[in-house]
């Protein structure tokens, strides 16, 4: 625990369960008065419990990332020091971040997290079929090789030995025959996370949805960044979380901005991949890139202003909306 100064009023070290964290809040009543804040790391991971725990006990939480640590001999640490470092960083901010939400928040996190881990496994799986197809037996490579990916599962799927095969064509098509079925296992459980995110996105914001190029997928990225109203203090933070907002790179007589590579990078991609639908399906954001690309501006500058614009109404449609109701 630190003052207001940042000066170290006492340390306490209790275990990450539930009498560690009642004892914790004991130990904050009798050494310190209120109004009070608690930094804590890691607010949706392991510090998670404590988080929801003084929550529920109507305690201030800011969140604050992982300090910055000086280099220590043979790798050592202390987590007292740590604990102090990232209080009186929590002290010199200006903002400080409100926890994620959990709830119907947290149940989009998880959905759309395990999906995304199921598409990665289903796309190793397509990668290590095609390169047992490459290496199969003559007949049976030449049988599968001119098959889409569409097609290609559901055959390998359905193949079968007989006894006139070979012990090697036996155990290749056994491989193949089991990788085709995890494939179509893979992409069943997927379409399933899908249909449960979009039902989630439906309740926690429609709004998103009727936005030209806006899907389940994407407006779940935006709303698991988001979190509640209040949480990001403006539409300039949610672009800089988000990773859009320029950065000044002028240089002589050149004035521009450059691409910021910072921030949330899943929010990133999902307005990029909105940026994208747009430029084919919407005749306002053509019209806007037709006129910005007379103006001798490049693709990437173009994006980026796109983006950045859509951070900005993607932001005012959550706030405002979720106010509302």
């Amino acid at each position: 625990m630190v003052s207001r100064a940042g000066a170290e009023l006492e340390t306490l070290t209790v275990p990450a369960d539930a009498f560690g964290h009642k004892k914790l809040l004991a130990f904050a009543d009798r050494v310190g008065n209120k109004p009070r804040l608690w930094a804590i790391e890691g607010t949706g991971s392991f510090g998670r419990g404590l988080t929801t725990f003084l929550l529920e006990s109507g305690e201030t939480v800011g969140e604050i990332d992982r300090p910055a640590r000086p280099a220590r001999r043979n790798g050592a640490k202390a987590d007292d020091l740590d604990a102090v470092r990232a209080a009186r960083e929590a002290m010199a901010r200006p903002h400080l971040s409100q926890p994620r939400r959990r709830g119907l928040r947290e149940a989009l996190r998880v959905l759309v997290r395990t999906r995304t881990t199921t598409v990665r496994a289903k796309s190793v799986a397509i990668c290590h079929l095609k390169s047992l197809i490459v290496t199969a037996p003559t007949g049976l490579r030449d049988q599968l090789r001119n098959l889409s990916d569409v097609r290609l599962a559901p055959k390998c799927a359905r193949l079968r030995t007989t006894i006139n095969h070979s012990p090697e064509h036996r155990a290749t098509i056994a491989a193949i025959r089991a990788t085709a079925r995890r494939i179509l296992w893979l992409e069943a459980e997927a379409e399933d996370h899908a249909s449960a995110i979009e039902l989630l996105v439906q309740e926690i914001a429609p709004q998103l949805l009727k936005e030209v190029g806006v899907g389940p997928l994407t407006a779940a990225e935006l709303v698991i960044a988001w979190s509640h109203p209040g949480r990001v203090r403006s539409e300039a933070a949610f672009a800089q979380m988000a990773g859009v907002a320029p950065i000044p790179a002028s240089s002589g007589q050149v004035t521009r901005h450059r691409l910021n590579r910072c921030g949330d990078r899943h929010v990133n991609c999902a307005l990029h991949q909105i940026v994208l639908s747009r430029l084919f399906h919407h005749d306002e954001t053509k019209a806007y890139y037709e006129r910005r690309k007379a103006e001798g501006r490049s693709p990437k500058e173009i994006k980026r202003c796109l983006k950045r614009y859509l951070a900005r109404r993607i932001f005012r449609l959550l706030e405002v909306s979720s106010m509302a109701t």
